[in-house]
């Protein structure tokens, strides 16, 4: 693996400093002048380049996942797991090296860290046959199921066009009119969608992926990460003081207890369903917005990971970090799961355009492993294939790829081309989970919380129809929870002062 503190780091120069051409810099802190009280000369190329480049110094932001922080450590896989899967990085006794990105959904670069919002959870291992990247959030489940709907999705939880600002009846006209968002909703309003820190919430690959032993045998998986630092959250009052007196809360959380030594680490558990049950579950095991019931596929412990090294550059290592679901290695595929395969081309796309063709030959992005690619040139190509033949077949001993037949993590597919959503199965609704969810594995405290955070929302801002709209769905979650969030915002709307007493 290549020392991703050191490749790329400038070596030291006999000057005190130069410019980026390697010569002699004249002054890192007087522009060149006509006296000293006299305008700025536009011959100072030293200081044009600095302004230049300061000027450009940003990447585009990352949308969603702007605002984030990450860490570097190690994965071991303690547990025999070969049945399931070939991939090295997931057979007993193997250490990767990996690097974690932790991030909020919604908002921008200087948001602060607790707001209330779904985390994201980005792994990528670098194994010994090349990046797998495991794209996740801190729920096991998701908003949406169906790709076309996420860029929707995310511009809802954004800025209203005429004001620049968040606005409640736009996240909930959007919930609302997609009831498939309930159960993720219903994490988001618990006492979940305030993790106390990035060390304190669990993983999930949210996804289902397939695994490909030794012998071809396929299965579908789905990752769990369980923090071995226990699971806390704040109050939304704690959540509040925080962000006026920290916005970056989280991030300087994770990089100093790294620094003090208390390196969090993370079991990492599959669930794993036989190839052939995905036909006849009785949920249907690709949509985004439901989880396996653990009571018909049991946790299996894999390893553990352990976050152990902060970034030397935090733009060089974490902000130029490109992560994609598509990166995938031998023994590890993806599912016919339409939200998976739509992010398999958006993430690294995305990258493309904020970082620039070649973002994968950046050293973050590099795999420890020899890189034999036909994708060429582009701006800012630094690794090359000199004179090597560029195209394919060639006759002069460049080589290349040419599997044919079955590939081993595919699957079958037949039917008519269709734009639809999914064939339904017997418990495939939209608000029996999280209807669980809020009777099941809430406690009562927890369900006061839920119905104070939604009426709270509710009632800053969320007008007609949605309002009613919004009554109706969490009554379809749950009567009882619904009956008193409705109960609460028409109490608090009574209480209101009207016009007429205004005046």
């Amino acid at each position: 693996m290549m020392d991703t503190k050191k490749t790329g780091s400038l070596g030291a120069s006999q000057f005190p400093s130069t410019t980026t051409s390697g010569a002699p810099a004249h002054s890192d802190r007087n522009s060149l002048t006509i006296g000293a009280d006299g305008p700025v000369l536009l011959h100072d190329v030293q200081f044009l380049e600095q302004m230049a480049h300061f000027n450009r110094e940003k990447t585009i932001e990352r949308q969603p996942h702007a605002k984030g922080g990450g860490a570097f450590g190690t994965f071991e896989t303690t547990e025999d797991v070969s049945a399931y899967t070939k991939a090295a990085l997931f057979q007993r006794g193997t250490q990767t090296e990996m690097l974690a990105r932790f991030s909020t959904v919604a908002g921008e670069q200087g948001s602060p860290d607790t707001w209330r919002d779904v985390r994201g959870f980005s792994l990528r291992f670098y194994t010994d046959e090349g990046n797998y990247d495991l794209v996740g959030n801190n729920t096991p489940i998701f908003f949406v199921r169906d790709p076309m709907k996420f860029p929707h999705f995310i511009r809802s939880q954004k800025r209203l066009p005429d004001r620049g600002l968040r606005d409640n009846n736009m996240q909930w006209d959007f919930w609302t009119n997609n009831p498939e968002s309930a159960h993720q909703v219903t994490y988001l309003m618990g006492v979940r969608g305030l993790p106390r820190s990035w060390r304190h919430m669990n993983g999930y690959g949210s996804h289902t992926y397939m695994w490909v032993n030794e012998a071809g045998e396929r299965f579908w998986v789905k990752y769990h990460f369980h923090t071995q630092q226990g699971m806390e959250f704040l109050t939304n009052a704690e959540a509040a003081e925080i962000a006026g007196a920290d916005a970056d809360y989280h991030r300087r959380d994770l990089f100093e207890a790294i620094e003090r030594g208390e390196h969090p680490q993370w079991i990492m558990s599959v669930q794993i369903m036989p190839y052939a049950d995905a036909k006849t579950y009785r949920i249907n095991p690709f949509d985004l917005t439901k989880i396996w019931p653990h009571a018909d596929y049991p946790l299996i412990k894999v390893g553990t990971m352990t976050l152990n090294r902060n970034p030397e550059n935090f733009f060089a290592q974490i902000e130029q970090a490109a992560f994609s679901p598509g990166n995938t290695v031998p023994g590890i595929g993806l599912s016919p799961d339409k939200m998976l395969l739509g992010r398999a081309f958006a993430y690294n796309d995305a990258q493309r355009n904020r970082i620039g063709a070649n973002f994968h030959q950046l050293p973050v992005n590099q795999p420890k492993v020899p890189v034999n690619t036909y994708m060429m040139d582009g701006p800012m190509a630094y690794h090359h294939t000199g004179n090597a033949p560029v195209y394919v077949p060639n006759s002069y001993g460049r080589t290349w790829s040419d599997e044919t037949g079955p590939v081993a993590n595919g699957w079958e597919a037949d039917g008519e081309m269709v734009r639809s959503a999914y064939n339904l199965r017997a418990d495939d609704d939209d608000f029996s989970q999280p209807g669980t969810l809020v009777r099941d594995v809430f406690n009562d405290q927890e369900r006061q919380a839920l119905v104070d955070q939604v009426a709270d929302m509710l009632t800053a801002g969320v007008r007609e129809p949605v309002l009613s709209r919004a009554f109706e769905y969490w009554d379809n979650i749950d009567p009882d929870v619904g009956r008193r969030i409705r109960e609460k915002v028409q109490g608090v709307s009574a209480a209101a002062p009207s016009m007429a007493d205004a005046k």
